[in-house]
Parts: structure tokens; C-alpha cells; sequence
């Protein structure tokens, strides 16, 4: 009896480690089953989401019709892998589970986006540029030597415009409004050029160098030289202008200086230079006095004490737009090759204008920061021809602001108080027929422009 017990309780336990390993087993193949099944989700949604990425892109969906003539390519079959994954003999449980853990980390690295990084523009580097500063002459790349001895003969008033590749749209509104060239009526020739260095980041815009030269050979208004067009590199635009001013166009009588995004009242400035002396100096502009340097490294215009230790800068014009006398500009090259290169064109010109002992004239015409609207009437409206009638220089506006402001003062419809009586003949070229029966290209001079319709009929 006492046998049959032992071996009753013997058959007990091998029930039971069987039932175990049983157990064991089937715990096996259903995790087995769970990561095969885990892992076919995972490659159908990479599927589905690079088929996402190539609809965004542009690219055909499988619901798109591809054309026939396109040869037969191999599509993306991720089942054949998950086949033969499933007829490879099944390995031990622990080399499964890390093979298993494995295959879902590529599998997360393949999913998951990485985080996207902000663009900064890095500071700037003094150290560099203080090795660099001794570099101030750099080629002419595009020349127009005959713009100051042709038919015509050396301008009246040379329009040098400060500008970058990418701004066609700029300097084609200054060409077709307050900078084009021309004679007024009473034989004063106007000229403009545009100054231009080697765009910073060459891959925004392709084939730029074409274009300019296209640009150049229908305008015969672009001066290019081989430096960098940065904003520190200013100063060698206004050092390497003053060169070609001497060099090509030293019988220029007068130079308005400016920046492509501002309005100038050419009549005003004509009007304000009658009666000036060609041979005797003359600098006027928005004049900046005792302006300290900022030393806060986040401004655009941050200056580091090595580089500028005195606490004042001289007197400068603001850079939006001046007004110098050619022999003016003379002096000033020859001054601006004696003082050491600045970073900041403005405050640089100031120290040439501090060299040669020229105090600059203020004229309250010229606004190059903007027109501000005043405190006492917060509901006046600033951007008014009535405004701009009696200035010379306004900064900061858009390329559609700059043709209906121009539009707008030479509309014989609008009035203001202030002006009802005018006392000057109004400004005209000299090449237009003052009839009643107008053309349109008369009426609108930049009928004929590339693109310019659109800001007629806005």
C-alpha cells in the first residue's frame, strides 16, 4: 500500500513538470507569434508612411496612373522578408527575445523623425575680420565705364544705389520711378548705378552671376565687385565706389547715395542743389550725432571694445540716403584710404568726413528712419503723399508702397492744403511732350516694365 502511494505521488510530479513544460511551450510560441506580428505592423507602417512622404513630395501614389512610357521599376515587397522570417527555424528564447529587441530599435530609428534644428545665424567673427581688414582691394567683376562718358556727358546727379543679387524687384521699382535716368527740362542729366557684391549663400540663388550679367547688358546700371555682400562688407561697397567715382566718374557734379528700399523726392534734391558750387564741398543727410557704440552682442549693430574703444562715434549720415558734391566724393576717397576700415559703412564715412574736417549738414527732409506718427494724433495717417510732398529721403518702404507713392505725387488729382498754390513750375523730363493728348506709356512710365502692371492695377 505504501508503495502504491510513492508511486502514485512520483506519476503526480511528472504530471505536473509536464503539464509545465507544456505550459512553457506554448508561452514560447505565442510571444514568438506576438513579435513576428509586432514586427509586421511596424514594416507596414513604414511602408505606409514613405508612401505618405512620397505623395507630399510630389511623387505618384498607388492610386495615380503612372505614364507608360516610364520603365517597369521594382516596388518595395517587404512580405517576401516577413516570409522567410517566418520559415527560419526558431532560435533559443533568450537569443530570440535580444535579436527581437534589436530588429525594434532599427525599427524605431527608422520611424522616428528627428527633432528639427532652429537656424541661427552665428555671431560674428571680429578676430577674423581684424585679420581680413588689410584686404581693400578686391576686383570689379561688372563695369560700366561709359556711364559718366557717353553722349551725354558726365551727369548732374550720379544715383548710386546700394543693393544685393536677389533684390531685382527693387532696383527694377527704383528704374521705374525716383531713379530713372533721364534730362529734366532745364538740361540736367541724371545717371544710376547700383552697387552690388558676390551673394553670401550663392546656392539661394541659381545662376546668379547670369543673371546680373543679363541684368547688366539691358540697363547698363550694375557695378559688381568680388567681395562678399555682407552687412560688415558695406564699408568696402563704399570704399570701392568712391574708387570707381574717381577712376570713372570723377567729373560727376553730385552723388545721392542711398539704399533700394527708400523714396526720394528727386525734384526736392534738385530743387535744394540750385545754385550749389560743383567745386566746393557739400554733404547733407540725415546727420547722427554723438551716437555711442552698442555693445549689446545680440544688435545687429554690437561693436566689441577692442575694435572701437572711444565712447562716441563722430557725426554720420544715416546710410538710408545723402547728398555729396562730386569733389566731395574726391576727397573722401583719397581720406577713406588713410582711415582704417570700419565695420559699420555709416560710422566709417563719418570718420572720412572727420578726416578731411567736413562737418555734415542736417536736413530735415531727409527721414531715414522713417516717418514716425506723432504722439498727439495716434489716428493721422503717415503714409500720405502730403507727407512725402515736401520731404526729401523716406526709409523702410516696401517695393508696392514705392510705386504708389510715386504714383500718387504725380497724380494732378490729389491735393493738399498746404500746396494749393505752388510757387515752382512742377518737375518734368525733358523728353516728354507736355500735350493734352497723352499716350499711356506717357502717363505711366512704367507701363512698359517687367512685371510692373501688378502694382499699377493693385
Amino acid at each position: 500500500m505504501r508503495a502504491l502511494s510513492d508511486r502514485m505521488r512520483r506519476l503526480h510530479l511528472k504530471g505536473d513538470v509536464l503539464c509545465t513544460l507544456i505550459l512553457l511551450v506554448i508561452f514560447c510560441i505565442l510571444l514568438y507569434a506576438y513579435q513576428s506580428l509586432m514586427s509586421i505592423q511596424e514594416t507596414v507602417s513604414i511602408q505606409h508612411s514613405s508612401t505618405s512622404s512620397r505623395a507630399l513630395l510630389g511623387a505618384p501614389s498607388k492610386g495615380r496612373l503612372l505614364p507608360s512610357k516610364l520603365p517597369n521599376l521594382p516596388q518595395c515587397n517587404p512580405e517576401p522578408k516577413v516570409q522567410a522570417q517566418a520559415k527560419s527555424k526558431p532560435q533559443s528564447k533568450a537569443k530570440n527575445l535580444k535579436n527581437q529587441g534589436k530588429s525594434k530599435q532599427k525599427n524605431r530609428k527608422a520611424i522616428t523623425p528627428k527633432p528639427s534644428v532652429l537656424s541661427t545665424r552665428p555671431p560674428f567673427d571680429f578676430e577674423d575680420y581684424l585679420h581680413k581688414k588689410d584686404q581693400r582691394e578686391f576686383r570689379m567683376r561688372i563695369d560700366q565705364p561709359e556711364k559718366c562718358s557717353g553722349p551725354k556727358g558726365a551727369p548732374y546727379l550720379l544715383i548710386a544705389i546700394k543693393s544685393i543679387a536677389a533684390d531685382f524687384e527693387k532696383r527694377q521699382v527704383v528704374r521705374r520711378t525716383w531713379g530713372r535716368e533721364g534730362v529734366v527740362n532745364n538740361g540736367m542729366n541724371i545717371m544710376t548705378v547700383f552697387l552690388l557684391g558676390v551673394p553670401q549663400n550663392v546656392s539661394a540663388l541659381p545662376l546668379w552671376d547670369k543673371l546680373l550679367e543679363y541684368e547688366s547688358n539691358t540697363f547698363r546700371d550694375i557695378l559688381l565687385w568680388d567681395f562678399e555682400d555682407t552687412f560688415f562688407n558695406l564699408t568696402l561697397k563704399e570704399t570701392h565706389f568712391l574708387q570707381w567715382v574717381n577712376t570713372s566718374c570723377s567729373k560727376v557734379k553730385f552723388i545721392f547715395k542711398g539704399d533700394a528700399d527708400v523714396y526720394v523726392n528727386i525734384e526736392n534734391i534738385l530743387e535744394m542743389l540750385d545754385g550749389k558750387l560743383i567745386d566746393e564741398d557739400l554733404f547733407v543727410g540725415d546727420i547722427i550725432l554723438h551716437a555711442k557704440p552698442i555693445r549689446r552682442r545680440n544688435s545687429k549693430y554690437f561693436v566689441p571694445e577692442f575694435i572701437y574703444g572711444q565712447g562716441v562715434y563722430p557725426s554720420y549720415a544715416g546710410g538710408g540716403g545723402f547728398v555729396m558734391s562730386g569733389h566731395t566724393a574726391l576727397r573722401l576717397h583719397l581720406a577713406c584710404e588713410e582711415v582704417e576700415l570700419f565695420p559699420i559703412d555709416d560710422v566709417f564715412l563719418g570718420m572720412c568726413l572727420l578726416r578731411i574736417g567736413l562737418k555734415p549738414t542736417r536736413h530735415e527732409g531727409f527721414r531715414t528712419f522713417g516717418i514716425v506718427r506723432p504722439s498727439a494724433a495716434p489716428n493721422l495717417q503717415v503714409f500720405d503723399p502730403c507727407f512725402y510732398r515736401e520731404l526729401m529721403v523716406v526709409h523702410s518702404l516696401t517695393v508696392p508702397q514705392i510705386w504708389l507713392m510715386w504714383n500718387l505725387l504725380h497724380d494732378s488729382s490729389v491735393r493738399c492744403h498746404s500746396n494749393q498754390n505752388p510757387t515752382a513750375p512742377p518737375f518734368k523730363w525733358r523728353n516728354k511732350v507736355s500735350t493734352a493728348a497723352k499716350t499711356e506709356s506717357d502717363e505711366d512710365p512704367g507701363n512698359h516694365d517687367y512685371g510692373m502692371k501688378v502694382f499699377k492695377n493693385h
